[in-house]
């Protein structure tokens, strides 16, 4: 399915980092199930409806990795994968 967010809305993958202890072990993710903080963009909103009646334009794209405030977005299913909806606001950085 596609999905288009509207205004400065973003969609998200999460990505979840396993941890490695300073002895080398490896602690999954599925330990904490702490919400991710880094994702991937796949789908980006047009932009925020200004008063002008512009829009203001998006500062990320598709495909770029961001880092975002943890309880920030929303969590959604699409086609029984989780992903994460996130205002442009909500997003910290780019991950370059």
């Amino acid at each position: 399915m596609e999905i288009k967010p509207l205004n400065d809305n973003v969609i998200v993958k999460g990505i979840s980092e396993d941890e490695v202890t300073k002895s080398g072990i490896v602690l999954p993710d599925t330990i904490d199930k702490e919400r991710p903080e880094k994702g991937e963009v796949i789908a980006v909103g047009p932009g925020k409806m200004l008063d002008s009646g512009n829009r203001a334009p998006m500062s990320v794209e598709k495909g770029q990795k961001v880092i975002f405030k943890k309880y920030g977005p929303d969590e959604i299913k699409i086609d029984g994968k989780e992903v994460l909806v996130i205002s442009e606001s909500d997003i910290i950085a780019i991950i370059e």
